[in-house]
């Protein structure tokens, strides 16, 4: 059986999906015979409101948010959105709600199929954690009657529902904290296309680079991973003074390359990261990192979802969470 729409009901009613919204919700401006309308027409054509699974026994709405990881972002090592998610666990009990989870597979992406806790109204609204294509965000949120926020990226279309760190100023501080210890001859490694946070901390770095009227040479801008996310790191030719790492993972997997290369950290080279994570399993290289405020980010992520829960047009603008530098041992001083 075809799920049923608000829009579809708003035809039949011959009203907006706003006002079907309103109706279903229990929310002002509709007046009684016109909600008591929407409400028979919505039984007769079998629609089923969202999270109405999650009710306590007192009859109390408990609101349920599905949060959807794409896997390419569990591969190994790659653990920092299940520590995202555990973390917004424990904030959704302060909030008297309930998250539960669902990894987006790879072929859903491609052949553009809905996750079952939508598909199966069984959450109030979706959470979407990490960089997905939008070709895929844009039929979710054309078959998806749910309010969709964006969890660490965005970009011009998607910014009003979108949660993220401060990346493009938190590698611009990175930067400048090399500049400060008198490397100056640096270079960037991620790939720059891969996501929206990558981007942003590239033009971090691009604009500390820039106000020092220094030019990064385009073999010292290294790509580390590919489209699917596996991460592979080469080496220049010629050596900086120091690499800026996207992401600690980077960081780590690059500082273990040079240890095998005999270039040792920092005496011959100095390193700095982003996130200030340390991935189970992975040895602590006291990389110098940028903390990620991943406690307030799924904080903020939950507040903006369920304010669009009450009303779709609240909690709509970007949220751009601070985090710190963090020095450790992979600079030299």
């Amino acid at each position: 059986m075809a799920k049923v729409r608000l829009a579809d009901i708003a035809k039949v009613a011959g009203v907006s999906a706003v006002t079907v919204h309103n109706a279903i919700t229990g929310q002002k401006g509709v007046s009684d015979e016109m909600r008591a309308r929407i409400l028979e027409i919505a039984k007769e054509m079998g629609y089923r409101q969202p999270g109405s699974g999650a009710r306590n026994t007192q009859g109390k709405s408990l609101r349920c948010i599905g949060v959807v990881i794409p896997e390419r972002y569990l591969a190994e090592y790659t653990t920092f959105y299940w520590k995202m998610y555990q973390e917004m666990a424990l904030a959704a009990t302060e909030k008297s709600c309930m998250v539960t989870v669902e990894i987006l597979k790879q072929e859903m992406e491609d052949e553009m199929i809905v996750p079952c806790i939508a598909k199966e109204q069984t959450v109030d609204a979706l959470i979407l954690m990490g960089d997905t294509s939008r070709d895929y965000i844009h039929y979710l949120k054309k078959n998806v009657d749910l309010p969709i926020v964006f969890l660490d990226f965005y970009d011009n279309e998607l910014a009003k529902d979108a949660v993220i760190a401060d990346n493009f100023h938190g590698m611009y501080l990175m930067t400048e904290y090399l500049y400060e210890h008198g490397l100056t001859k640096l270079a960037f490694v991620g790939s720059i296309h891969f996501s929206s946070s990558i981007m942003d901390r590239y033009c971090g770095f691009s604009k500390a680079v820039l106000e020092h009227r220094d030019v990064t040479p385009a073999e010292w801008i290294l790509e580390d991973r590919d489209e699917r996310g596996q991460i592979e790191i080469h080496l220049p030719e010629q050596m900086p003074e120091a690499f800026v790492c996207n992401c600690d993972l980077t960081a780590g997997l690059l500082m273990l390359e040079l240890e095998k290369r005999g270039i040792s950290v920092p005496e011959d080279v100095s390193v700095v990261g982003f996130d200030n994570y340390l991935y189970p399993g992975f040895p602590d290289l006291k990389i110098t990192s940028y903390e990620i405020n991943t406690k307030a980010m799924v904080k903020v992520a939950l507040e903006k979802a369920l304010k669009q829960i009450r009303g779709a047009a609240s909690g709509k603008n970007m949220e751009i969470v601070s985090g710190q530098l963090v020095p450790k041992e992979s600079v030299k001083l």
